[in-house]
């Protein structure tokens, strides 16, 4: 059997799928001589082990376990259980990517009724010895015994205010006994069981409780928003115990090398005194600020800094550090690559470039392009009064507006009901992860910037406010006060995670301003990416966006979306019900003035960007009368108003809708298949492209339309659609005198078309494949259907990866893809592609068409951005070179 156990000594870096994240780093830095408490790793395949054994640690595992810890007390002089000298450790989880507070940790681990006597004597601390073994109690109850913490907060709040105290380092020797035994009635309570005394037995429970941990709800769910596979498993790191709870000359902390909110290259956390690591991120005391341990421990802080430094430039990348001082002497616990919000991911990458940590290619990788959404959102105007209620601290940036909830479970009730929610709670917890998911922001009212809701909102991108102490919540009334005012459940407030600030009310949100430092990343993006990055765009608003976001020309303009202004429905209505072709060209003779209006201002957003345009493709059924509601004012009229006029023309039209009516309107009457039957709708829609084209050319305005049949799947559609465009062109060109330069195409959206490709290309100067449309001719799913009724189930069952409409199924769908290119450019060489589903902006799916040689993506113009960044991070990956293709 392959070696499961390595000693700090033993690992490095460069193993983190063997040691988890935390393992490489701690046996990363013991090798680099910092002062890490000794320990060992025991790897993420002892996990996987666990769960092919039914959730049992196998024998041979089991005696490496008990060779190392005879190696670390061998190491430390103490033995776990000694009466004379004992060995506490720590149980902590590390999974290959950080996922913050989502597993389980056990600290303390070795303390029972003896040892803790024996640590009370050896430490000259009584109070020390007793604080460290009820947090023992508690949390070995909590995560491994499975006991609510509730119960042991709840007793331990009521013997603190029986006492009179405030907080917890005011308890004495004393006082925990009492808290001890009061704790140890409580498990025997509810497990009907004593707690368990024999160090050994609590540390193979504790190593099961990690393993355990790994398939948590909580840490499921992260996973999930986070795609990280479940099969890597979680580490667990044995490591000896150093105590910040042992007086004023120790304490515990977290800090970042840089500000993970704005990048700014400062030490940036938080500390407190006389305290242990789950104080700080539990938020149960609010701690003081990083810098001011230079007042406090100024010998400590000096060191601090030096380590800090030193672990940025060995990882090159900020980072996020645990430590912990005892006795004035600085150990660290854990570093780890910190997560960081978007502002501050482009500031860090751009300036250690400039510092010459980082290459432009380095840079470039450093943030995620995902992370891009959080800045090309919009913030709080500040045009507009602000009713100010409380200021806290600001964890995470970016302003949400919601209805107030305090329970996580009803937060993700409501967002699936369309309800935008801020979740405020006094602290939040792992188990709450759901509710931080489905709400627009998060307030708590305790807890500091680097608390478990920091963390999380910020790695969320999601605004967040915590200790906010002002805010007196009541929980039972479901409502918070601050001062004289009291805002209750459902009530509406704004948040603004930038500055800390709670507002009443809803407040107007205004566009946001992008950085310096947010332009150059994405200009050396563009020096490296192979493909270009166009955006769907139907108006001339979004065309103006996509430019301003560095689009390179609109890859999909959707005309139906243009007929769906109230205004023009009566008209397109008046198309589509037409029983003569006179009267249809009636309609179209309305429509076509405003069809050039809207190209005319697509064509002057763009300047002289390449515009595909997609001809009329909807399932006829969006724009007619609903069949159910029309025929119940038919039969209201034939009882009510049986000779009206009104019956007759309502029966009329009743008629022609049923004839209309389609089983399945997604593969019906559409795309090509409605140009072909009505050509003169085509007609008409070209007739206009090219009137307004020649009117912008005669102005100095160049334009460039690429005109785009949908849906075809044989190449006598296209034959034929391509004929009808030409006759359209020249038919202008004559009127006018002006030629105008344009191509045709085709949308890829049905698997015919795909491997048809070869005879299609004969007709085609580009296919632009529609990866929506495609999924679901694929999958035979539809997927509004697919979404809403059993694609979770597939998920969660893992029967899919993802989500195929939001992540490119490379094996089924992406097969299709490369066989239509390669087909298609055995016919045409010069064959221009590229996808227009929302796929293009999804950077797995991006980095799969770089792959394929397409020369463009197109997506959403806020997702523009991010593909520009996907593309040049798949290009630098890949070793991609540019090969500039020429479109007959």
């Amino acid at each position: 059997m392959a070696k499961r156990v390595y000693m700090f000594d033993e690992g490095s870096s460069e193993m983190k799928e063997i040691l988890g994240g935390k393992g490489a780093n701690l046996a990363e830095m013991t090798n680099i001589g910092l002062p890490v408490p000794y320990g060992f790793t025991i790897s993420t395949q002892a996990c996987n082990d666990y769960y092919d054994s039914g959730q049992r640690i196998q024998e041979d595992v089991e005696t490496e376990i008990l060779e190392a810890l005879a190696r670390l007390e061998e190491t430390t002089g103490k033995k776990l259980g000694s009466p004379v000298n004992p060995l506490l450790v720590s149980v902590r989880s590390g999974s290959v990517f950080s996922m913050p507070g989502m597993m389980d940790t056990v600290l303390n681990l070795g303390m029972n009724d003896e040892t803790v006597e024996s640590i009370a004597r050896l430490t000259g601390n009584p109070r020390f010895a007793y604080d460290s073994y009820r947090r023992f109690i508690q949390m070995f109850s909590n995560v491994v015994l499975e006991i609510d913490g509730f119960y042991f907060e709840q007793r331990l709040e009521k013997i603190r205010e029986g006492k009179g105290y405030h907080s917890d380092p005011e308890m004495t020797a004393e006082d925990w006994k009492e808290v001890i035994s009061a704790y140890k009635e409580i498990v025997k309570k509810r497990i009907k069981q004593e707690f368990p005394q024999n160090p050994m037995e609590q540390l193979f429970l504790s190593i099961n409780a990690v393993f355990d941990s790994w398939n948590n709800q909580r840490a499921i769910v992260y996973r999930q928003l986070n795609k990280i596979p479940g099969h890597y498993g979680t580490a667990v790191n044995i490591q000896s115990m150093v105590f910040g709870n042992m007086g004023d000359d120790s304490g515990t902390g977290v800090a970042f090398t840089r500000n993970p909110s704005t990048g700014e290259s400062l030490l940036y956390g938080e500390y407190l005194i006389n305290a242990q690591g789950e104080d700080v991120v539990a938020g149960i005391r609010t701690p003081n600020p990083i810098e001011t341990l230079q007042q406090d421990m100024p010998d400590v802080f000096t060191q601090f800094v030096e380590v800090c430094s030193r672990l940025e430039h060995h990882y090159q990348d900020m980072q996020d550090i645990e430590f912990t001082v005892e006795h004035g002497k600085l150990f660290i616990l854990q570093t780890r690559n910190g997560k960081r919000t978007a502002q501050a991911a482009i500031r860090i990458a751009v300036e250690m470039v400039k510092e010459g940590v980082l290459s432009q290619r380095e840079a470039i990788g450093r943030v995620e392009p995902d992370q891009l959404n959080q800045l090309l959102h919009r913030r709080i105007d500040d045009q507009h009064e602000k009713n100010l209620l409380a200021k806290g601290l600001p964890a995470s940036p970016g302003a949400a507006t919601g209805q107030v909830v305090f329970d996580p479970d009803e937060a993700e009730r409501l967002n699936k009901e369309g309800v935008k929610v801020i979740l405020v709670r006094t602290e939040t917890t792992p188990d709450d992860i759901h509710g931080i998911i489905a709400a627009q922001g998060v307030v708590t009212s305790r807890g500091g910037m680097t608390s478990h809701a920091a963390v999380v909102a910020r790695g969320m991108g999601k605004s967040c406010i915590c200790g906010c102490e002002a805010l007196k919540i009541d929980m039972q009334k479901q409502q918070f006060q601050v001062g004289d005012t009291v805002i209750h459940h459902l009530d509406t407030i704004t948040i603004d995670g930038g500055t800390g600030e709670i507002m009443a009310g809803e407040i107007p949100m205004i566009d946001p301003e992008l950085s310096d430092e947010f332009e150059l990343l994405l200009s050396w993006a563009d020096e490296e990416r192979t493909i270009d990055v166009r955006a769907n765009a139907d108006n001339p608003a979004d065309a103006e966006k996509a430019v301003e976001f560095g689009a390179e020309g609109i890859g999909l303009c959707r005309t139906e979306h243009m007929f769906m202004e109230a205004a023009r429905v009566p008209i397109v209505q008046q198309m589509i019900l037409a029983e003569t072709e006179d009267k249809r060209q009636l309609a179209l003779d309305q429509l076509l003035p405003m069809q050039e209006s809207d190209f005319e201002g697509i064509f002057k957003a763009m300047q002289g960007l390449p515009v595909t345009i997609r001809l009329l493709d909807p399932p006829l059924h969006e724009f007619l009368p609903d069949k159910e509601h029309l025929a119940v004012e038919v039969a209201k009229l034939q009882i009510l108003e049986p000779d009206s006029p009104q019956l007759a023309e309502k029966e009329k039209l009743l008629k022609r809708v049923r004839q209309l009516h389609e089983s399945n309107p997604m593969l019906g009457h559409r795309g090509c298949r409605l140009g072909i039957v009505y050509p003169e709708i085509y007609q008409m829609q070209a007739t206009a492209i090219f009137n307004t084209a020649t009117a912008l050319e005669s102005k100095g305005i160049s334009v460039k339309p690429e005109i785009m049949i949908p849906l075809v799947g044989h190449v006598n559609e296209l034959k034929i659609m391509r004929q009808l465009v030409i006759d359209a062109a020249e038919a202008v060109q004559q009127k006018t005198g002006i030629s105008i330069e344009y191509t045709i195409g085709t949308m890829i959206e049905v698997p015919r078309a795909a491997l048809t490709a070869d005879r299609i290309a004969a007709e085609a100067d580009f296919f632009s494949f529609g990866t929506n449309d495609l999924t679901q001719t694929t999958f035979g799913y539809s997927r509004d259907d697919a979404e809403g009724k059993f694609l979770k189930d597939y998920i969660e069952n893992k029967i899919l990866p993802d989500n195929p409409f939001a992540v490119l199924d490379q094996d089924g769908v992406g097969e299709l893809i490369k066989t239509g290119i390669r087909l298609g450019r055995q016919t045409r060489p010069s064959l221009k592609t590229g996808i227009c589903g929302e796929h293009g902006g999804e950077k797995s799916s991006i980095e799969f068409c770089c792959l394929q040689g397409l020369d463009y993506v197109s997506c959403s113009p806020y997702r523009v951005p991010l593909a520009r960044l996907a593309a040049a991070q798949a290009a630098v990956k890949h070793h991609l070179q540019k090969v500039e293709m020429t479109t007959s």
